[in-house]
C-alpha cells in the first residue's frame, strides 16, 4: 500500500516525544513548571520521553498543550514555542530543511514531510502573480488547542525563514478569528501587519522572495537528508492525516460535491465508519465538504479572478440565489465582499 493511500489519525501514536513535544516540555520546565503536573492525564512519563522511546498521538500532544497553556498562564507561550520549532532537531527532515536553498524549497520540504515536521497543522502553498500564500489546515482535530497551534506554526515559519535566509522577510499574517485581547503578542512575534477576521489562517509575502538564494545551503547534504526523511515516511507508512486526505479528495471533487456514501467508498470504509472517524476528530462530513468548496471558491475568486457567475457555474450552482446562500454559509460574506478575503 502506497503512502498516498494511508494516513494517520488523532489517536495514532507516531510523534516522537523527544521532538516537538520535548520542545514544549523544555519551555515549561524553563519556567519552573513541575513535569508531573505538566504530563498529568496525558499517559506520558518524563523519563520515557528523555529516553527517546515514547511516541505520542496527536490527542496526547493536544493534552500536553492544554496542560502547558493552563500551567504557564502566559500569552506568549505559543509564540515562544513556535520560535523553537523549526528547523528543529527532528532527524533527516530537519537537516533537509536546514539545507534548503531558498524559501520555496523550504516550504516544499515542510509540506512534503509534514508528518515529521508539522504533524498537527498542514501548510499549503498557493501562488498568484504577486504573492506566495501559505495557509494552514487542522490535521487532527485540534479543537480548543487550534489557536495555540496556529500561533506557534506561523511563528515557526517566520522565525525559520528569517534565520535561514539571513534577512527579515516581509511576512503578513491573517487569522480567521477575531482580534484577541493579547494582540500585542502578534505584533511582537509576527509583525504589525497582522489582521484578524479573515477567511483563512494564512501568511503571505511577495513571491520574489521564494527564489532568493539562501546562504550556507548544501544541495548534496539536502538531497541525502531528503532521501533519509523519505525512508522515515515509508517506515511510518503514511505522510498525511485522514483529514488531509479527505480535504484533498473533496477539494478535487468540489464541482461534483460527492455525498458521504461515495466518499466513504473511496476511502474503503462504510459510511458509519467514516462518520465515526470524523466525530473522533471533532468534525463531520458536511463541515469538511463545506470547507473544501469554500476554499475552491476563494481560489477561483482571488487567484483566477473569476466572476460571481463563473464561480457559481464552476461549482454547479444553477440558481444564483442558492450560490449566494451557500457562500454566505461558508464564509459569512456575500459574493461581492468575498473578493477581499486575502487583502491584508
Amino acid at each position: 500500500m502506497s503512502l498516498d493511500s494511508r494516513w494517520y489519525e488523532a489517536d495514532t501514536r507516531f510523534i516522537p516525544g523527544h521532538y516537538q513535544p520535548a520542545t514544549l516540555i523544555d519551555l515549561a520546565l524553563s519556567r519552573d513548571i513541575d513535569s508531573h503536573r505538566l504530563l498529568r492525564g496525558t499517559g506520558l512519563f518524563y523519563d520515557d520521553i528523555v529516553g527517546g522511546n515514547t511516541r505520542l498521538s496527536p490527542q496526547q500532544f493536544f493534552g500536553l498543550i492544554a496542560n502547558a497553556q493552563r500551567l504557564l498562564g502566559a500569552d506568549d507561550s505559543s509564540f515562544l514555542f513556535g520560535q523553537r520549532l523549526l528547523p528543529g532537531h527532528y532527524g533527516p527532515a530537519s537537516h533537509a530543511l536546514q539545507q534548503a536553498q531558498n524559501l520555496h524549497q523550504a516550504l516544499e520540504t515542510v509540506i512534503h514531510h509534514r508528518a515529521l515536521l508539522s504533524p498537527l497543522l498542514t501548510p499549503r502553498l498557493l501562488l498568484d502573480e504577486r504573492y506566495a500564500y501559505v495557509y494552514w489546515l487542522d490535521s487532527c482535530g485540534a479543537q480548543e488547542q487550534l489557536r495555540f497551534v496556529q500561533e506557534a506554526s506561523m511563528t515557526a515559519f517566520k522565525s525559520m525563514s528569517q534565520w535561514l535566509s539571513g534577512e527579515r522577510l516581509p511576512w503578513e499574517c491573517s487569522f480567521s478569528y477575531p482580534e484577541p485581547r493579547y494582540v500585542e503578542q502578534y505584533w511582537v512575534h509576527l509583525g504589525e501587519n497582522t489582521q484578524f477576521g479573515g477567511q483563512l489562517d494564512l501568511m503571505r509575502l511577495p513571491r520574489e522572495y521564494l527564489t532568493r538564494p539562501w546562504p550556507n545551503a548544501s544541495a548534496i547534504a539536502r538531497q541525502v537528508a531528503h532521501q533519509q526523511a523519505q525512508s522515515q515516511l515509508h517506515e511510518l507508512g503514511f505522510s498525511a492525516s485522514l483529514l488531509d486526505r479527505l480535504y484533498v479528495h473533496l477539494r478535487d471533487q468540489a464541482q461534483r460535491a460527492p455525498g458521504l456514501e461515495e466518499v466513504a467508498q473511496h476511502f474503503a470504509m462504510s459510511q458509519a465508519t467514516l462518520k465515526r472517524k470524523l466525530n473522533k476528530h471533532g468534525t463531520h462530513f458536511q463541515a469538511q465538504q463545506d470547507q473544501a468548496r469554500k476554499h475552491v471558491a476563494l481560489y477561483l475568486y482571488q487567484i483566477k479572478g473569476f466572476s460571481n457567475e463563473a464561480v457559481a457555474e464552476y461549482l454547479n450552482f444553477n440558481d444564483p440565489a442558492n450560490f449566494r446562500r451557500a457562500l454566505k454559509r461558508w464564509t459569512g460574506c456575500t459574493p461581492n465582499l468575498i473578493r477581499k478575503f486575502m487583502t491584508l
